[in-house]
């Protein structure tokens, strides 16, 4: 989302009378690759661009393709495959080995329909928002690769394909349901093909941290490299000027029930203090928290865990799966900065579904086949 928000900004500071615009998007992945599916370029046509569609190497052609794109007002896909030894193919020699479809599309500035105004209106959800593309089709309408629909527009991508809404809805529930986007192919009843890109968007981690301490002035750096939403919740006199600026709420210790929890966040208690995490973990285990982290060593969890069992709580701590004590990957951080990193990885981990370890132990790919 954060690079979203970048080429947001780029995107509004466009002066449209005078400059145009196309949008570059990794809509096909297979092998290795830097980025994947939804990584974003957006460039003007004076050369400038901002977002990245891979670790560097393929930016200066795609920006020429993009610049096409604009010449022509036209969309188009190119592809870059470097997993053949081949010397004069770009990224050769960069360790990519993948192969990645970039479709290139012209942004109409004065269209409020365009895509990057659809990017804006989803910046700020708290939930997954969905975007279909058509990539390409063997229907006769060779203006419809390119084109872009939302939920909303489902009837009218139907009308266009000939197709029931009934298939997208299931195509898109099955993004949902997997957190990942995906290439479908579709027929009609005329036999015509859509190759078609069901993009699951979600939204920013929203990051709670329930303390006042120097440590969560650390944590919020890193919230904010990472573009993440964030929310604290402390006492009052303790919380500085840095946590006012850079959280997006801050809460009073007593209004922890009053903040809003839903599928992408994540709660760190680091108060320090023993008895407030406790009333804090309380108060969390009556929500469907996805990931809540405690600082501390093992044996503070099992003392809380003690209390909670002297004072009627159904729960055992170490059998639910959203919660981590010790909160962080074991990396030997020592500093509040590397323990804010530990703390961040742990929870992007968690939210990805995957273990945390060294990828070098990792068997097969590092991404999954989408």
């Amino acid at each position: 989302m954060k690079e979203i928000e970048k080429i947001i900004a780029e995107y509004q500071a466009v002066d449209w009378s005078r400059e145009k615009a196309a949008l570059g998007t990794v809509v096909k992945v297979e092998g290795s690759a830097y980025r994947r599916i939804g990584a974003r370029m957006f460039v003007k046509d004076n050369g400038m661009w901002v977002g990245g569609i891979s670790g560097g190497c393929l930016e200066g052609d795609a920006l020429r393709h993009a610049q096409k794109a604009i010449l022509r007002n036209k969309s188009s896909i190119v592809v870059y495959d470097t997993t053949e030894d081949d010397p004069h193919q770009i990224g050769v020699g960069l360790g990519c080995n993948g192969r990645i479809e970039v479709l290139f599309t012209p942004v109409d500035g004065k269209n409020a329909d365009n895509q990057i105004e659809f990017l804006r209106t989803i910046t700020d959800k708290r939930e997954a928002s969905v975007l279909l593309q058509i990539l390409s089709t063997t229907a006769v309408n060779s203006d419809l690769p390119g084109r872009f629909f939302t939920k909303s527009d489902l009837k009218k991508l139907a009308e266009i394909s000939d197709i029931p809404t009934a298939i997208f809805r299931e195509k898109i529930n099955y993004a949902y349901r997997r957190r990942k986007s995906k290439v479908f192919d579709v027929k009609n009843e005329k036999g015509e093909a859509f190759e078609i890109l069901v993009e699951l968007i979600r939204p920013k981690i929203k990051l709670i941290c329930i303390g006042d301490n120097y440590d969560v002035n650390a944590m919020s750096e890193t919230a904010e490299v990472l573009g993440w939403e964030l929310v604290v919740a402390g006492k009052m006199r303790k919380l500085g000027k840095v946590i006012h600026r850079k959280a997006k709420r801050v809460f009073a210790l007593e209004q922890i029930d009053a903040i809003a929890i839903d599928d992408f966040t994540a709660v760190v208690l680091m108060s320090h203090d023993y008895k407030t995490d406790l009333d804090a973990l309380k108060k969390l285990l009556k929500k469907d928290v996805p990931y809540l982290g405690l600082l501390g060593p093992k044996k503070r969890m099992q003392k809380m865990q003690e209390e909670l069992d002297a004072q009627g709580f159904n729960v055992d701590l170490s059998e639910k799966s959203n919660i981590f004590g010790p909160v962080g990957l074991d990396i030997g951080a020592e500093s509040p900065e590397e323990i804010s990193l530990s703390i961040a990885a742990e929870i992007v981990a968690a939210f990805r579904k995957r273990e945390g370890g060294f990828l070098r132990e990792r068997e097969g790919s590092i991404h999954e086949r989408i």
